[in-house]
């Protein structure tokens, strides 16, 4: 159990030294990711105002039917997917990618991998 704390703790200080350098302002917002065990998140954010523009999980309707068909890098390939079109809808070509402390393996990358496919530029 104690492990899982310091796990923790060294993804939250590799988070701070992240977002010392990942500023996302309003002609480049922040692609945050967030995963847990079972989800995965993703949310286009200003920073300058602190404001979510775009955002999608696989919690929700739209992702939880392509839940049965694959795994969690396939569901996260389409959060990814989403996320850009969403962001492409309000006008928003190009985001600053914030990994949120995470290694860039398996999920995080498969977030990155769709939203590059759907057109954002990163």
């Amino acid at each position: 159990m104690g492990s899982l704390n310091l796990r923790k703790q060294a993804r939250l200080k590799r988070k701070k030294r992240i977002r010392k350098k990942v500023f996302g302002g309003l002609e480049k917002p922040r692609l945050c990711v967030f995963r847990s065990t079972k989800h995965i998140y993703a949310q286009v954010i200003d920073d300058t105002t602190g404001h979510t523009l775009a955002s999608a999980s696989s919690m929700e309707k739209d992702a939880k039917e392509h839940l049965e068909k694959g795994n969690k890098a396939a569901i996260a390939k389409h959060i990814g997917k989403i996320v850009a079109e969403r962001s492409m809808g309000k006008g928003i070509k190009k985001v600053v990618f914030d990994r949120n402390g995470y290694l860039y393996h398996g999920r995080v990358k498969a977030v990155s991998d769709g939203a590059r496919e759907a057109g954002l530029k990163f």
